[in-house]
Formats: C-alpha cells, sequence, structure tokens
C-alpha cells in the first residue's frame, strides 16, 4: 500500500488521453515551425494544406463514395484521421486543451481503453453528421470527439446529480454554453457547418458512456427489461 506521503496529490492523466494530444501537438508544432522555414526546407510551408488534403474529412470525397457505391480505404482512414489536423494553431490550441480536461475526468472513471474507443466512434459519427447533413468541403480537427468527451462528463455529472437529489439539467449547462458561444461566434463573424458533428460527437459520447461505464452496460439492459 502506497504511503500517504509518496502518493501523488493529482491523479495522473491517462496515457491514451496524453498520446492523442501529444500527437495533435507535434503536427502543429511542424506546421508552424515549418510555416516560418525552421524546419523541412521550402516544402514545409504547405505541410499543413498537404495532410489536410490527403487525411482531412472531405464532404466531396464522401459524397463520391455514396454516389458511386465504392468506399476505398484512403476515404475511409479520413474517418479517424481527420481530428489530427487543425486549420491553426488556436484551433488546435483549444481542442487539446478541452481534450485534456475532458479526457481526464472521463478516463478516471471509464479507462484509458473505453477512453480511445470513446474517441474514435465521436470521430466516425461527427464526420458521418457532417458528410449527410452538411454542404461544407471540409472537416478538421477534435472537435466532434472532443464535443463525444463532453457529452460523456455530461452523462458522469447527469447520474451524480441524480443520486444527490440535485438538478439533473445542470449536466447540460457546459454544452449549452459551448453552442451558445458557437451560435454568436457564426452570427458575428461567419462559421461553417462544423457545429453539426459536434453536435453529432456530443450526443454520441452521451449515449455510449451509458454503457462504457463500469455496470453501465447491465444497468441499462436492465432499465431495457424494466419497459
Amino acid at each position: 500500500m502506497t504511503h500517504p506521503v509518496n502518493q501523488t496529490p493529482v491523479n495522473p492523466l491517462p496515457p491514451v488521453v496524453a498520446a492523442l494530444a501529444l500527437v495533435m501537438a507535434g503536427f502543429e508544432l511542424a506546421f508552424n515551425l515549418g510555416a516560418r522555414g525552421l524546419i523541412g526546407g521550402q516544402n514545409a510551408v504547405g505541410w499543413r494544406n498537404t495532410l489536410v488534403e490527403r487525411f482531412g474529412f472531405s464532404g466531396r470525397a464522401f459524397d463520391w463514395m455514396l454516389e458511386n457505391g465504392t468506399f476505398p480505404p484512403e476515404h475511409l482512414i479520413r474517418f479517424v484521421t481527420y481530428p489530427f489536423f487543425h486549420a491553426s494553431f488556436t484551433h488546435a490550441l483549444f481542442a487539446v486543451v478541452i481534450l485534456l480536461a475532458m479526457g481526464k475526468v472521463v478516463g478516471e472513471v471509464i479507462g484509458s481503453v473505453r477512453v480511445c474507443l470513446l474517441f474514435v466512434v465521436c470521430s466516425i459519427t461527427g464526420a458521418l453528421a457532417f458528410g449527410l447533413l452538411g454542404s461544407d468541403p471540409w472537416l478538421l480537427g477534435a472537435y466532434p470527439p472532443v464535443y463525444g468527451l463532453i457529452g460523456g462528463f455530461t452523462y458522469l455529472l447527469w447520474v451524480r446529480l441524480g443520486r444527490e437529489g440535485g438538478g439533473q439539467f445542470r449536466a447540460f449547462q457546459l454544452i449549452g454554453f459551448l453552442m451558445g458561444i458557437q451560435l454568436v461566434f457564426a452570427v458575428l463573424f461567419g462559421g461553417g457547418q462544423d457545429w453539426i458533428a459536434d453536435l453529432a460527437g456530443f450526443v454520441t459520447g452521451f449515449v455510449l458512456t451509458t454503457a462504457l461505464v463500469p455496470g453501465g452496460l447491465a444497468r441499462l439492459i436492465a432499465a431495457m427489461r424494466s419497459r
């Protein structure tokens, strides 16, 4: 048993969350250094655009796959690679910060493997919603799976408030605040349709976490049987 003096005052970050954040930060660092001519030579200036075109989620490629009924691997991989490439440093910074915060909270409850599963599934459903309902050409950045983690956090808070006898709708204050900010920015500065993917990621994260929490699947089955 670990002596209290030797215990860390802060719980460690789940390894998978740290790894995801490091990969995103690594790409962004390379893009910025390359754009300044510090690494990679002249070709480095176009690294961001090159990798976005190769690994970003393309609405046009998605439409082409549906129209032709063919799904080549080089386009299917976009469903899980687009979260690692962002439009700018600021775009990446906020995604990484929220990933670290929400990933730590949710990961401490469901574990690293399930956090990874949540991240991947929310990435896919976010891209699907964007491709089916949106008309913008590109979806970039980790926000759909990050919103999935916010959905997981919301579910955990919703359950806790229910046990404490508090108002469970308070659990949705964070997502309401974030979507409200997106709406304000869209009205003031114009914006794309990324919110479709973000909202899909949130809903997926909330629903999926009900099964991923320890004992959650058994409780869900019991609740369905009771009805």
